[in-house]
């Protein structure tokens, strides 16, 4: 299966395009733009779902659903919403199709037209909003800590799967509190459980900052993000929270009665990751033998294989795996025996590579005399002879082990390809042989960022919060800096 896999050297985009179509994570859909998710990559969207549920339920919220389509006038409400995003809308015009009288084709019937456009869902703050403007008066009404799961569209003219597709699946929270402190303690909050995610789950080593304006969520006073950086020496924002003030209040009139009895509006934060991830996972631990998995989030984390000629062989050997398979649930491993009849072995285990399932076990004939299983890690292709007794526990133990060597792998890539520059042409240098992250100063202002975009491409993935020893001048103005800040080229 490694050879239909292109090599990252030769084409990484065609290789990150194998890596997907041999892992059996997703297919091409028949609408452009869009993607099947098979249930390799449904599984490994439900692991990162499961645990990213139970974190923003651990820090108090609630989930809930809003509807799919909003009203065309919700949109046009706050200015620079609408603007962010009005270039990516599928607006619904007609609720029904009749048969075109001269050609007998389908048609929308022009007797359907809608009173009003609807907008498939970009993103809920403005449907959110017109809610909880009828939800809140008081502040014992406050706060409000919602978090939806579900899906949005976004006309995307230039798509990948799993990195950039019209249609996607994601989570979105959505808060509202009593006081600016308290929703901007909110958004930092939940960028720290992003954090949190990344590193703990994906094993994706991240940045923490803040975006520049031009950068930030259409309708923010601030985003705060987590940048990771990819094999090619490219960065994916892993994350963002955002603190909306009082914008979206505003523009919905959602107001309450404060403890003086005083009217203001309410302060609001939003948040959110999607399928994007499962991209961020192919491009930071993969290999050219395809997927490479972190154990926490693999949908399987042990195959086993059991070896055998006949039905004498069958038997004896399939006494030993129900055992192992047993031993290792109760562990609460996730374990999938292949016997299938019909496949070689060596088919198997190429398959579980190019799937990325962190271990593998193989048992034979031999093995069962001998009381011992073949076992083999995914991450480092090594095979070793390990005793049956205990194999629940040394799976366990190898399962963190693994999880702890691909973070520590991409962490020194990472610092590696992190570069500290003060002049342009040293930048421009760097960006285009060596790549990754370039730490620069900034003077803050919006043309020298923009300038920098224009000639090379490269953007400000974050002002990083550690902004200690501020020094030096402004790569392309010349004037002293007031940040330190992240470039790169990115996704």
């Amino acid at each position: 299966m490694a050879d239909a896999i292109t090599p990252r050297s030769e084409d990484y985009s065609q290789w990150y395009l194998d890596v997907v179509k041999a892992g059996k994570l997703a297919d091409y859909s028949p609408v452009r733009g869009c993607m099947i998710i098979r249930p390799n990559g449904y599984g490994l969207w439900e692991n990162m779902r499961e645990a990213l549920d139970q974190m923003f339920k651990d820090t108090g919220h609630e989930n809930a659903y809003f509807p799919l389509f909003i009203p065309e006038s919700f949109l046009g409400k706050e200015a620079q919403h609408v603007e962010g995003f009005a270039k990516e809308c599928a607006v619904v015009t007609h609720s029904r199709l009749t048969v075109d009288p001269e050609d007998g084709t389908l048609m929308a019937d022009p007797a359907s037209r809608l009173d009003e456009n609807l907008i498939v869902r970009p993103t809920s703050e403005t449907i959110i909003w017109d809610t909880y403007s009828r939800w809140i008066q008081s502040w014992r009404d406050l706060p409000i800590l919602i978090n939806q799961w579900a899906n949005v569209v976004r006309w995307e003219m230039r798509t990948r799967m799993f990195l950039r597709t019209m249609e996607f699946l994601w989570q979105e929270g959505h808060t509202a509190h009593a006081t600016k402190e308290e929703a901007v303690e909110e958004a930092e909050r939940m960028l720290q459980v992003y954090t949190t995610f990344a590193e703990d789950y994906m094993a994706l080593p991240v940045v923490q900052g803040t975006k520049t304006a031009s950068e930030r969520f259409a309708g923010a006073v601030e985003t705060y993000c987590i940048e990771a950086l990819m094999q090619d020496g490219k960065a994916l924002q892993a994350g963002t929270s955002h603190f909306l003030g009082q914008n979206f209040a505003k523009a919905f009139d959602c107001t309450f009665q404060n403890k003086n009895n005083e009217l203001e509006h309410v302060w609001a934060t939003s948040w959110g990751v999607s399928t994007r991830l499962i991209g961020a996972l192919i491009m930071t631990h993969s290999d050219d033998q395809g997927l490479v998995l972190p154990p926490r989030l693999a949908p399987t984390q042990v195959a086993v294989v059991p070896i055998f000629r006949n039905d004498e062989e069958k038997a004896e050997v399939m006494a030993v795996v129900d055992r192992i398979q047993r031993e290792l649930e109760a562990k609460d491993i996730r374990v999938k025996v292949d016997a299938r009849e019909s496949q070689r072995p060596g088919w198997k285990f190429a398959e579980y590579e190019a799937q990325g399932v962190p271990t593998r076990l193989a048992i034979g004939p031999r093995d069962v005399k001998n009381n011992n299983a073949e076992l083999a890690r995914r991450d480092t292709k090594e095979k070793t002879i390990v005793p049956q007794e205990g194999l629940a526990e040394r799976i366990v133990a190898l399962l963190d082990e693994i999880q702890q060597h691909l973070y520590d792998r991409a962490f020194t890539y990472r610092e590696d390809h992190t570069t500290e520059v003060h002049d342009y042409d040293t930048f421009k240098d760097v960006l285009n042989d060596k790549g990754g992250f370039i730490v620069a100063p900034w003077d803050g202002t919006d043309a020298s960022e923009a300038q920098i975009k224009e000639e090379t491409k490269a953007t400000i993935r974050c002002i990083p919060f550690d902004q200690s020893e501020v020094s030096g001048t402004d790569l392309v103005s010349g004037k002293p800096a007031t940040h330190k800040v992240l470039f790169a080229k990115a996704y």
